[in-house]
């Protein structure tokens, strides 16, 4: 690994430039077709910028800096999303979506605190998808059988882009191993959290995680959550086992949203009380809402994994060192 960057040895895509720039479109036109059918979604616009300090843009992990700037011609600052969680819950709101139905979107974002390596970019797509439940469908059943249809989506999506491009030999694990992030812990016990996905991705090919944001037994977390969109014993990450980088490949953060037990209890923990100054917070915590459950998918991700691709910079545009430019001139791999 050179700054940041890892090239397997003897490394060659499959597809050339102008093939591998079809097979994106490819990907992205049968997935997003699929998925909104098996869960009943509908497409809908979603912004790019948002009002800064208006508690709608996600904070991920809680640190990470969103990139803001001023609009001269509105008066105001804004803030370019890092994820759209919030917005989501608030449109299917304001839309009168029911129980059953749901909205996804192309969500771009940046996000300058971002690593930058082979999965990693400033710049991220995703399929950002949400759906309006019932209070009785919060449950760890309900969201193992959300993660089992978009893996189906997942291999059908995969299934067409072989037929298509017979020279790729990608192979997905079709049934997703469940397993919460205390059994992980307990089975790994002296491994980092990122060293326990390979190993259980490893051996179970396609593995869904549950409960990430919560404390461990050993008093640690496997990864940090914002406190205010999942219930972080209603999520998950989405993992598939990337053959060519002999790793996991987290495909899709995503999860049961809180209600007003959850986003009191995970704020008082995380000394975010303050967020109740909001809108969307308040009407959590008057139960306004609808339930919810939602996520992201990595647009780029998916198409690195299903395309055989060893960097994400083959799979869509955006802005890399100069080593790292360097590095992969002199490995033959081709960022667009």
């Amino acid at each position: 690994m050179q700054n940041g960057v890892i090239i397997p040895d003897g490394y060659k895509s499959v597809l050339s430039l102008r093939e591998t720039q079809q097979a994106i479109k490819y990907i992205k036109d049968v997935f997003q077709q699929t998925l909104a059918s098996f869960l009943v979604l509908d497409r809908v616009t979603a912004p790019l910028i948002v009002p800064a300090n208006s508690g709608i843009n996600d904070d991920l992990n809680g640190v990470e800096r969103k990139v803001d700037f001023s609009i001269a011609a509105v008066g105001c600052d804004a803030e370019i999303v890092q994820s759209l969680a919030k917005w989501k819950r608030l449109a299917l709101y304001r839309y009168g979506y029911g129980a059953g139905e749901g909205i996804y979107t192309d969500m771009n974002a940046v996000r300058r605190d971002d690593a930058v390596d082979n999965i990693h970019s400033v710049f991220v797509d995703q399929w950002d998808w949400e759906k309006v439940i019932t209070r009785e469908d919060r449950t760890v059943e309900y969201l193992k059988d959300t993660v089992c249809s978009i893996v189906k989506a997942v291999v059908y999506a995969n299934r067409k882009v072989r037929l298509r491009y017979p020279k790729l030999d990608i192979h997905i694990a079709e049934k997703p191993y469940f397993i919460t992030a205390e059994e992980l812990r307990a089975a790994y016990p002296d491994l980092p959290p990122k060293a326990r996905e390979r190993e259980i991705c490893r051996a179970h090919g396609t593995v869904f995680i549950i409960g990430i944001g919560d404390r461990l037994s050993d008093g640690n977390k496997h990864d940090n959550r914002a406190p205010d969109y999942d219930d972080w014993s209603l999520n998950g990450d989405l993992l598939i086992w990337n053959g060519v980088l002999d790793d996991a490949l987290e495909i899709s953060s995503m999860g049961v949203r809180a209600d007003a037990a959850a986003l009191r209890r995970q704020l008082t923990e995380c000394g975010a009380t303050d967020r109740y100054k909001h809108e969307y917070h308040r009407l959590i915590d008057q139960s306004v809402l609808p339930y919810t459950i939602g996520g992201g998918i990595g647009q780029s991700r998916l198409c690195m994994l299903m395309l055989g691709k060893a960097h994400i910079g083959e799979v869509q545009a955006s802005i890399w060192s100069e080593q790292t430019l360097a590095e992969c001139r002199a490995r033959g791999v081709e960022l667009l």
